[in-house]
Order: structure tokens, then sequence, then C-alpha cells
């Protein structure tokens, strides 16, 4: 056992390394055209046995011992769960009533077409040990790798709309209909799952209609009681101390809500975003939290992911072939039905096409997901792995494609940058 000095000595340690190491890839990402958030990915798995702990073991383990881990896991998970409420503040309902009839198509070819590959996947993956746990039905395997197939990274799609001038355009108002759509069903489909696996009818029931009455509740009532607050802090132009620490305190209850009807802390960041009123009140939380979610928290979610991944087990043919299968599948399921779907609903080629691309990115949604995944003992390391290195390669192939198809087509425009993505480039 360590002692507490030597606790807090090497976890500041650790820390430096970490953001030290998200700095610099990230840095590298960006002078090669790709978000930061790619670099920062990177990083994690570089920082962890696949590079780091792969030649210097010994350096590696001195840094990230065991002990550390705890506090590690908790800003890991912290930051995810705020990150995922600055995601849910940035979550705009009003695209829906946009390019309405081509979103709700684009959606839909972009969860049912990868559902059905990922059943027939399942059929051939339940065989193979190592990936899923030994007692996972069918069911839940084809539902969790569809919905690990189909999310998409919104708020990467956000950034490159926003970055590009197109936020007022068809292109920009479909893509972030459709990729909001598809990240609900995403959520809601991981939350069955999570609902359902080795808990049980009753804890499954629990899971599933506690979530629906928990959002219907923030959705049809917190956000009306929040309206005074959010008022109070209009009519001043700015936010207390006080007002912002009941925030943190409603952020806390939501996301122990959801963890206590077995689902995952992540719901209830999201859903509580989502719920807030909009206005002053969502600029205040965003100057407060966006800084230290984006630069310190989140590395540290990044850096637990990469320590959990090993990518030298693809070095055994067996399990690098299951990977260049969901790889290929993972890429033409979701590209291939987002652009058609478009060109079907009246979208000409090239902007059919941008919106495959940009659907076809994961990122940071797809670790969110793949990490509660084996926290709840869905999946097995191996298949971790290979969805981590899915994640990497399919957000590695956005920007490039998207500059293919269409950016380096239509005309410059000034960008137009929100802050979250500014900062995240997520």
């Amino acid at each position: 056992m360590m002692s507490s000095l030597e606790f807090i000595v090497t976890f500041l340690l650790q820390l430096t390394v970490i953001l030290i190491a998200a700095q610099i890839f990230g840095y590298l990402a960006r002078f090669i055209g790709q978000p930061k958030v790619v670099g920062e990915m990177i990083a994690g798995v570089v920082l962890g046995p696949s590079l780091f702990g792969l030649f210097w073991p010994e350096w590696q383990q001195q840094i990230f011992p065991a002990d550390t881990m705890p506090v590690l896991y908790f800003g890991a998970q912290l930051g995810v769960g705020l990150y995922m409420f600055l995601v849910g503040l940035e979550f705009n309902t009003s695209l829906f009533k946009q390019q309405a009839r081509s979103a709700i198509a684009v959606s839909l070819a972009g969860m049912l077409v990868p559902f059905t590959v990922a059943a027939l996947l399942c059929l051939w993956l339940l065989d193979r040990p190592g990936l899923f746990a030994a007692d996972i039905s069918y069911g839940n395997a084809a539902l969790f790798l569809g919905a690990a197939i189909a999310i998409t990274a919104f708020p990467m799609l956000a950034r490159i709309i926003y970055e590009r001038g197109l936020s007022g355009t068809s292109l920009g108002a479909l893509a972030l209909a459709a990729g909001a759509i598809d990240d609900a069903a995403a959520w809601t489909v991981m939350a069955v799952v999570l609902g359902s696996f080795g808990g049980g009818t009753l804890l499954a029931v629990k899971a599933i209609l506690g979530g629906a009455l928990y959002a219907s509740l923030m959705f049809t009532k917190v956000t009306g009681w929040l309206q005074p607050l959010a008022d109070g802090i209009e009519a001043k132009g700015e936010m207390s101390w006080g007002q912002f620490a009941f925030l943190l305190v409603l952020f806390a209850v939501s996301a122990y809500s959801m963890e206590w009807v077995g689902l995952h802390a992540v719901f209830g960041g999201f859903i509580l975003g989502i719920a807030m009123p909009r206005g002053a009140i969502v600029e205040h939380l965003r100057k407060r939290l966006e800084k230290i979610t984006i630069f310190v928290l989140l590395p540290m979610f990044f850096t637990y992911s990469g320590l959990k991944t090993q990518l030298t087990i693809l070095a055994d043919w067996d399990v690098m072939s299951v990977a260049l299968v969901i790889l290929a599948a993972s890429v033409f399921a979701k590209g291939i039905a987002c652009w058609a779907a478009a060109r079907l609903t009246g979208s000409d080629n090239r902007t059919a096409m941008a919106v495959g691309a940009l659907m076809n990115a994961r990122g940071l949604m797809e670790l969110i997901i793949i990490n509660i995944a084996l926290k709840f003992g869905v999946i097995e390391p191996a298949l971790f792995s290979i969805m981590v290195l899915m994640a990497i390669v399919t957000t590695l192939m956005a920007t490039p494609l998207f500059e293919l198809v269409y950016g380096r087509h239509m005309k410059t425009k000034k960008p137009q940058v929100t802050p979250v993505e500014a900062c995240s480039g997520t």
C-alpha cells in the first residue's frame, strides 16, 4: 500500500503525463487536419499496454500503479458525465422541424441497416470465445453491437458543420437532425441492453421503466421548474456560485438516479442537459464547465480506456480477422445506408455522400458506449479493443472523406464555432 504522500505525488505525476500526452497528440491531430479528439483518443491508447506498457512496462507500472486506478476511474467517469451534460446542452430539438422527412429517413436507415448487419455478425461472433460475456443472449449481443455500429459522433459532426459554415444549409440541418435521432436511439437501445443483461426480469423492468419515467419527468416538469432560475440569471446577466453549486448538485442527483435504476450515470447528465432551459444559463454553465471537462477530465477518460485496450491481441490473425470484418461492416452499413436514404429523399449525390461520411464517425460516443458495456460485463477485453480500433479508424476517416466528396467543392465561408466544439473538437 502507498502512503498518502506517495499516492498524491504519483497521481500528480500521472495527471501531468496524461495532460502532456493529450496536448501533444491533440496538436499533431490538428496539424494533419484531424479533430483534436482523435489525437487524445490515440494518446490514451499509447499510454496503455499497447505501446508504453509494451516497450517500457516498468515505467508504465510506476506511473499508473493499481493503487491510483480508483481515482483515475472517478475522474474519467466525472469527465464523461459532465461532457454528456454539455452535449445535452448543445442538443437542438428545433432541428427535427427542419428536413424532417429526410432526417427521419436517414436516421432510420442509419439504424436499421447496422442493426441488421449486427444481427448477422452475431451469428458468427457468438461462437468465438473471448468477445461477449459467456452468458449473454443472442438478442442482447445483437442489440449491443447494433448500437455500437449505429452510433454517431454527434459533437464531432456538429463541429465539422459549424466550422465549414454549413449550419444554415440543408446539409447541416439534415446531418445534425439525423445524427441526433441516431444517437438518441442508440442510447435507448443500450439502456435496454443494460436493463435486461444479467439482472433478471425485475431489474430489467426497473431500469427500462425507471429510465423512461425519469426522462419523462425531466422533459415535462423539471424544465419548467428550472425556468425561473434561468430567467433570474438572464435578467442579472450572471450566475452566482450558489446557483452553480445547486446545478452541480442537480447533475449529481440526475447521474445517481440513472445508476440507481440500473443504467449508467452518463444518461443522467445527458438527459439533464437536454432538459435545461436555453439562454444565458447554458452559456454560464459552458464557461464554468467546458475547460476543466475537456482539457483535464476527458483526457483521464481516454487514458483509462487506453489502459484497458490491448491492441497487441490484434497480432493474432483470428482476432484481427474479426476486427477487419467488424470495421468493414460498420463503415459500409452506416455510410451506404445513410447515403442511399439521403438520395431517396431528394438530396443530390454530393450532399448524400457528405451525409454518409459525417454519419460514419463514431469518436468519443463509441468509447463511452463500449466502456459502459465492459463495465457491465456485456463484452470482454478482446472485443473492447476491437471496438476502440473501430472508433479511432472511423473517426480518422470522417474529415478526409467529407473533404473529398463535399468540402473541397463548397465555397469558402466564415467559420461559426460554438464554445464546446471550439474547445473540444469532438
